[in-house]
């Protein structure tokens, strides 16, 4: 099952500290939240594919995230999670159960670092979405380097300012092979 990733890492790739965003950008959480629930098909809707400490990492208020189906990785099968919510041990078993259904359009996985650099390697990854942010933050999670000979960037947004950050939004799509 195809899929994409969707980040925001600052210039060193770091994408937060303490299982936190060290950074403040509105624009970038209303760009997460259109990239991953916009469908074609208003009858479908797209999964998000997150590790635990992200999905623990998510406000309990906004947990799980709405209009979108949510898959936690985790090996620890006692974990209890809502029951709306889909739990896998892997990426490639959250790719399978999500394929198994009829009613998602589109898979995103959101982080963190581990299952970034496990997924970017993926050969199902076939986007990227990445906000990045043009100055260095203090981080302990960081985002994989795109290797360029397997990806290209397809679109850019031009630079962007907001809360003293400039940023711009770049989608980086797979080569052919």
């Amino acid at each position: 099952m195809k899929f994409a990733l969707v980040v925001a890492a600052e210039k060193n790739n770091g994408i937060g500290k303490n299982n936190t965003i060290t950074w403040k950008l509105p624009s970038d959480l209303k760009f997460f939240s259109d990239v991953t629930t916009r469908t074609h098909d208003h009858a479908l809707h797209n999964a998000v594919v997150m590790g635990r400490k992200t999905w623990e990492s998510l406000p309990e208020k906004h947990r799980p995230l709405k209009n979108r189906l949510n898959v936690m990785l985790s090996r620890n099968s006692d974990i209890k999670l809502p029951d709306n919510v889909i739990l896998a041990n892997s990426l490639d078993e959250a790719l399978q159960k999500i394929g198994n259904l009829k009613n998602v359009e589109h898979v995103f996985v959101i982080g963190g670092a581990t299952l970034y650099a496990e997924a970017i390697d993926h050969p199902d990854c076939q986007t990227i979405y990445l906000t990045r942010i043009e100055q260095a933050f203090d981080c302990d999670a960081f985002f994989p380097q795109i290797d360029e000979n397997k990806f290209y960037i397809k679109e850019r947004s031009g630079m962007k300012h907001e809360n003293g950050i400039d940023y711009e939004f770049l989608t980086y799509q797979k080569k052919p092979s």
